[in-house]
């Protein structure tokens, strides 16, 4: 995975913000800026999450963990997506823009957990460092590392409640039909609506 500095989070989560303007605004969606730095050109998977300022409530939320273009690219999409596509939640208006905190989950490409007896598979994720996806069929459920470890879960807990967000019993990963692959995370979010910009360190254990 390729490390962004917190100048470069800075910078993708401004492009975020100026993304969801342009399309609030105008109707349209903009062009990466010229110059950005060559991180911004990897394919990579990314989360973008908007809260509410200051209680933080969850305001938008979209994934693209199998993304197709680069990461700036990526980051124009997943921006409108938050404001006008994700269907749980209003679409979000622009008056709101500066009532809201972006936060950017960049993601490793996923790998497979291969492993003939359950407890391998505990033995394979850290929490604080692994995000976990399942998939069996059609279902499908995805948590980000930050997940486990503001909920204090262990990594039975964390594969439990992943089968659940996948729609699926919570003892399904035991049973050798789902397939569970992890993935790394670079998090950076900002302290106040369109204010500083902090790379988020999550405690492994």
């Amino acid at each position: 995975m390729v490390d962004l500095i917190v100048k470069e989070g800075a910078q993708l989560i401004k492009l975020a913000r100026d993304a969801m303007k342009t399309y609030l605004v105008d109707g349209r969606e903009m062009d990466p800026p010229s110059g950005v730095p060559e991180s911004f050109l990897q394919t990579k998977g990314i989360f973008l999450t908007l809260e509410i300022y200051p209680t933080h409530g969850i305001r938008g939320y979209i994934g693209f963990p199998y993304p197709d273009q680069p990461l700036a690219y990526t980051t124009i999409r997943a921006a409108i997506g938050t404001a006008i596509g994700d269907m749980r939640f209003q679409e979000i208006s622009e008056n709101e823009l500066d009532k809201i905190v972006l936060r950017i989950t960049i993601t490793s490409e996923p790998k497979k957990i291969t492993a003939k007896d359950p407890k391998d598979i505990i033995k394979q994720i850290v929490i604080g460092r692994d995000g976990l996806i399942a998939q069996a069929g059609r279902h499908i459920g995805r948590l980000l590392p930050q997940v486990a470890v503001e909920q204090g879960w262990n990594e039975e807990e964390f594969l439990s409640r992943l089968c659940i967000h996948a729609g699926l019993p919570s003892y399904a990963w035991q049973e050798g039909k789902v397939e569970i692959s992890t993935f790394t995370a670079q998090i950076f979010e900002e302290e106040t609506p369109g204010g500083a910009v902090k790379e988020v360190k999550l405690k492994t254990y």
